[in-house]
């Protein structure tokens, strides 16, 4: 568990202003003034999350943190019941509609290796995945949302949602789920970094916008044995080499071509000794598949391919298919929504066509029970981008004004869409 999060006081943060781009349209009511005023308290927080990341499932003081931030603010948060998520509404008008955002706010196990003055501070885990991007952007939506239901300018109730675990199985949206997360809502959206896009920029996409994802984990079992006499025992390591160079081909031989089907063994480990042949060995990768359909059908296809290449080896097989999360699926009156709030916020020039991606997002399982869509924010910085999940990535802090701006007009928008 890291220190308590405490804000950081008096630091001389770069700028993160970006000029609103021609075409675009100032916020109601001056929120862009407040916006601005509040820029440097987001950057640092946006910092201190950053230095401070918590792994999935362990969010507490990254939630308590956020909790305190939204009550400065005049709101009324509360926790989620393990305590390392947050659920926040804010109440406009009683008879109008409930909108909710979503943003998650856990860590990677990995190492930061960035230089700079917000690198992370916990050995082993880093947000290399843009979700103190995420959570920044979200206060600041609640703090500039909080001022307008003050002048009785909301037009309904926005749920702020702060999601743990989303980076895991079981998926923490889940947990959101069962906590009531979206009792009463209509309609859902969420961001989600791109350092493919650059700052200014919202990749948009009617349908799939990410595949499925499950994770696979398979054990050999044999007897073990002497090096000299592998025909006198099962030998794993054989058995393991057949299992992660064959099986994700095979696999795909039997889907269509264009489910884009994709096996990739992340981990894979068997003995200890260079003349012992182990007794234990083991794979473990992820499935992802863009097509609904076939997702639905992966378990068994794996599960029979991998027993058919490790038959004739003699190994025992233990398989542990776990089921991950569908593909996101956006809505298109979402996504007409989103695409009026771009071009409100950052003019038609801020809107980009994205293409689905291989990568895994629970914010899906939002979409099982209420329609709504992801948007990609650009965060691409100059020079060479480094990918989402590497231990050096970083984002534009400009994309922080811009994530507020999208989200207040996507709300506002949808209010008024769903009267």
């Amino acid at each position: 568990m890291t220190s308590a999060l405490t804000l950081p006081t008096g630091n001389q943060l770069g700028s993160s202003r970006l000029e609103a781009p021609s075409g675009s349209q100032p916020l109601p009511f001056e929120l862009d003034h407040l916006l601005q005023l509040r820029m440097p308290g987001l950057i640092a927080t946006r910092r201190h999350l950053h230095s401070h990341p918590e792994l999935s499932g362990e969010e507490f003081e990254t939630a308590a943190l956020i909790a305190r931030e939204l009550s400065l603010a005049g709101l009324r948060p509360r926790m989620l019941p393990k305590g390392n998520g947050v659920i926040c509404d804010i109440d406009g008008r009683p008879d109008g509609p409930v909108i909710a955002l979503r943003a998650d706010i856990d860590a990677l196990p990995l190492t930061d290796s960035k230089d700079v003055p917000y690198r992370s501070t916990v050995d082993g885990v880093c947000h290399a995945c843009g979700h103190d991007v995420h959570t920044t952007v979200m206060l600041g939506v609640g703090m500039l949302l909080a001022q307008l239901a003050d002048l009785g300018e909301l037009p309904g109730r926005v749920r702020l949602i702060f999601q743990p675990a989303e980076e895991i199985l079981p998926c923490g949206s889940l947990e959101v789920i069962e906590a009531g997360g979206l009792d009463d809502v209509v309609q859902i959206f969420a961001l989600h970094c791109d350092p493919n896009l650059p700052v200014g920029q919202i990749g948009l996409r009617v349908g799939p916008i990410t595949a499925a994802a499950d994770n696979v984990t398979v054990r050999l079992t044999g007897p073990g044995g002497h090096t000299a006499r592998p025909h006198l025992t099962v030998d794993l390591v054989d058995a393991l080499g057949r299992l992660i160079t064959e099986v994700p081909s095979l696999v795909s031989r039997r889907v269509p071509a264009n489910s884009g089907l994709l096996l990739v063994f992340g981990h894979a480990s068997a003995g200890t000794r260079y003349n012992v042949i182990p007794s234990e060995a083991s794979a473990s990768g992820t499935l992802r598949v863009m097509d609904r359909d076939t997702w639905e059908l992966a378990p068994k296809i794996v599960g029979q391919v991998i027993r058919d290449v490790v038959a004739p080896t003699g190994a025992t097989v233990d398989l542990e298919y776990l089921r991950g999360r569908p593909p996101v699926c956006n809505d298109s009156r979402a996504i007409q929504v989103l695409t009026a709030a771009t071009v409100s916020a950052l003019g038609p020039e801020g809107v980009a066509e994205t293409p689905q991606s291989m990568g895994g997002e629970d914010f899906s399982w939002y979409l099982e029970y209420v329609p709504g869509a992801l948007a990609r924010l650009g965060v691409g910085r100059s020079g060479p981008n480094v990918d989402l999940h590497r231990a050096s990535f970083d984002a534009d802090e400009r994309a922080i004004p811009v994530g507020v701006r999208l989200m207040v007009q996507t709300a506002l928008r949808a209010l008024a869409a769903v009267r």
